[in-house]
């Protein structure tokens, strides 16, 4: 769907648009709930990402881009396709205000202006809630660990960042004597383009891994057949065993399963889109030849 002009199409001008500035590294998005929170506001529109409270209802985080440039073209909206998800979003949800978060004015009122919005209301600048030392602090964590963080819990956006280095960050935070603690879960992502550069895993990893688990597995005897799909959400996995005689095979190869897909996801930070265990025999000890 082409969209030529979105203010004609959409009614939001009701909708109340804040915005949150501050430069790249000094915890924008660290602090974009709380600011949300300030300003009664339950959406966030945050590199590419539509979210509501602590859920990603709509478009897909510009820190997945290769490029530097490409996640500035990402978070602005350029492309129809991005634009219109997001769009189609806050028709559903209807927000009554929304907080769009940028590293400058211009960039800002250039998002709302692109997704249709009013314009900014007010404009809340990363100074106004940080202190230099603050700042300083985000900013070297930046540039020497390459890390970024997105304002939504890790298992809300996991499966997006198949293959990227994701750790949970929860705050607690008191805002003042009488006033409601401030929890948030968050996530720390070092996305392609950080100093770190690329890198890839081998299909050999994955089935080295699988293999040594079965190995230490009792209820598995030998391993007969084993395949391995890498895809960019992720990676599936095909086995074929022998259980060992005595051992129930349902809840042998589900442990085992369990366990395969908890080990790959902490040693690899790849997803296991799916994983296929099958028991093809029985060895019996005293039938062995």
């Amino acid at each position: 769907m082409i969209i030529k002009d979105i203010k004609e199409i959409l009614p939001f001008n009701k909708i109340k648009v804040y915005a949150f500035v501050g430069p790249s590294g000094t915890g924008k998005s660290y602090r974009a709930q709380m600011v949300a929170g300030e300003k009664d506001t339950h959406f966030i529109i945050d590199d590419g990402l539509l979210i509501k409270d602590n859920e990603v209802i709509a478009g897909e985080s510009a820190k997945k881009a290769p490029t530097k440039v490409a996640t500035v073209k990402h978070a602005l909206f350029y492309e129809e396709e991005e634009k219109a998800e997001i769009i189609k979003a806050l028709k559903k949800y209807k927000p009554q205000s929304i907080l769009i978060l940028g590293t400058s004015d211009e960039m800002v009122k250039k998002i709302a202006a692109n997704l249709g919005l009013p314009e900014i209301e007010e404009i809340i600048y990363i100074t106004d809630v940080a202190t230099q030392t603050e700042m300083e602090t985000a900013r070297r964590i930046r540039v020497t660990e390459g890390k970024h963080v997105i304002p939504v819990p890790t298992f809300e956006i996991k499966k997006d960042f198949s293959g990227y280095l994701l750790d949970p960050l929860q705050i607690f935070k008191s805002k003042g004597k009488g006033q409601k603690p401030y929890i948030s879960e968050k996530s720390i992502i070092r996305p392609t383009f950080s100093y770190m550069g690329r890198f890839t895993i081998s299909d050999l990893v994955f089935r080295q891994i699988v293999e040594y688990l079965a190995v230490q597995t009792p209820a598995i005897y030998k391993i007969l057949k084993t395949r391995v799909e890498n895809y960019g959400e992720g990676a599936k996995i095909y086995m074929e065993v022998t259980i060992m005689y005595g051992y129930n095979v349902m809840d042998g190869l589900k442990e085992f399963k369990e366990k395969a897909k908890k080990e790959i996801e902490k040693l690899t930070a790849m997803n296991v889109v799916e994983l296929d265990v099958v028991a093809k025999n029985i060895y019996v000890p005293n039938e062995e030849e």
